[in-house]
């Protein structure tokens, strides 16, 4: 789809074009799409189901982990739909102001998650350098409150985003190459000075993923000294193994978190690979968290096999 070659002022919709290079096999790219947000949404909504119902599982860690599932889900309720109408319907167009909504929401829920992972950082720290005092020091009512400041936080500084995005009129173009509202494939359109913005977006990126990335290898460090102090091998396992998936659940997160932010302002790479990291690093990580910490742990995988086992005993 080619690009107009006219200057657009206040324009009232978008264009999504979905992966650049790739519009003949999108359609197909939607199916596996598809089966990585199915596999994050059943998932996601069987750990919403066993976290609350599940009296042995009313711990700190799994209050952030139903609190990471409630945000997966909202992730991928933002990504999706519009992502696979462009895939499969060729469903291009899209309200302005709906892009700006998608935009801040995906922007929202990404830093909610790592918000979350830092939380659950903090709670790992807690449970091993001083867990005679665990469950003193995160009662329900500082879990809440953690919980509730993640989400005021990433509310207050990702509406910055869509904010100084309308201060700008006159727009380029109104073709987004890409399969969602990406803060700064928006803002790339507009022919006005976007120094502004470009500030606004490392700002909020450093705020909140950066700080949120250093505190938590922070933590790490500590957790680490903490366990290596630890005389008997079995205890020193032991800990180690209490911390392996949000380890595993941190790495994906930032790894892919970071790879894609520095490779949209400095990397230079085809546009179908700039678009796929990005959508792959906002969906893979939900689709893999419940897995992580379902796999990890005893009494889920219990409770999954007990629901898996109920539904095919009431077909028979």
């Amino acid at each position: 789809m080619a690009s107009i070659n006219m200057s657009y002022l206040n324009p009232r919709t978008v264009i999504l074009i979905g992966i650049p290079g790739l519009e003949h096999v999108q359609f197909w790219i939607g199916f596996l799409f598809f089966a990585v947000c199915l596999v994050a949404l059943l998932g996601n909504i069987i750990l919403l189901i066993i976290i609350p119902t599940e009296h042995s599982l009313h711990q700190p860690m799994y209050i952030f982990l139903a609190a990471l599932a409630a945000t997966d889900i909202g992730l991928c309720a933002a990504i999706a739909p519009k992502m696979l109408a462009i895939f499969w319907f060729r469903s291009y167009s899209m309200v302005f102001d709906t892009c700006l909504a998608q935009l801040f929401f995906i922007h929202a829920l990404q830093c909610m998650e790592s918000g979350i992972l830092l939380a659950l950082a903090f709670d790992r720290y807690i449970a091993i350098c001083d867990p005679l005092r665990h469950k003193s020091i995160l009662t329900l009512s500082l879990l809440c409150r953690m919980i509730v400041m993640v989400a005021i936080r990433a509310t207050v500084l990702v509406d910055l985003l869509p904010i100084v995005i309308k201060r700008l009129h006159l727009f380029h173009s109104i073709v987004i190459a890409h399969s969602y509202c990406e803060h700064m494939a928006v803002v790339k359109l507009a022919a006005e000075d976007i120094q502004v913005n470009k500030t606004c977006g490392l700002l909020v990126g450093f705020t909140i993923l950066g700080l949120d990335m250093i505190f938590i290898l922070i933590s790490y460090i500590l957790i680490f000294q903490a366990v290596f102090c630890l005389q008997q091998r079995e205890a020193r396992l032991k800990a180690f193994n209490t911390c392996t998936a949000h380890i595993f659940v941190f790495l994906e997160f930032y790894i892919l978190a970071f790879f894609s932010f520095f490779n949209h302002r400095f990397g230079h790479v085809t546009p179908s690979t700039h678009i796929l990291l990005p959508t792959i690093y906002l969906l893979l990580p939900p689709a893999l968290n419940p897995i992580v910490y379902g796999v990890k742990n005893r009494v889920i995988r219990k409770c999954v096999a007990q629901i898996f086992l109920l539904n095919q005993g009431s077909q028979q």
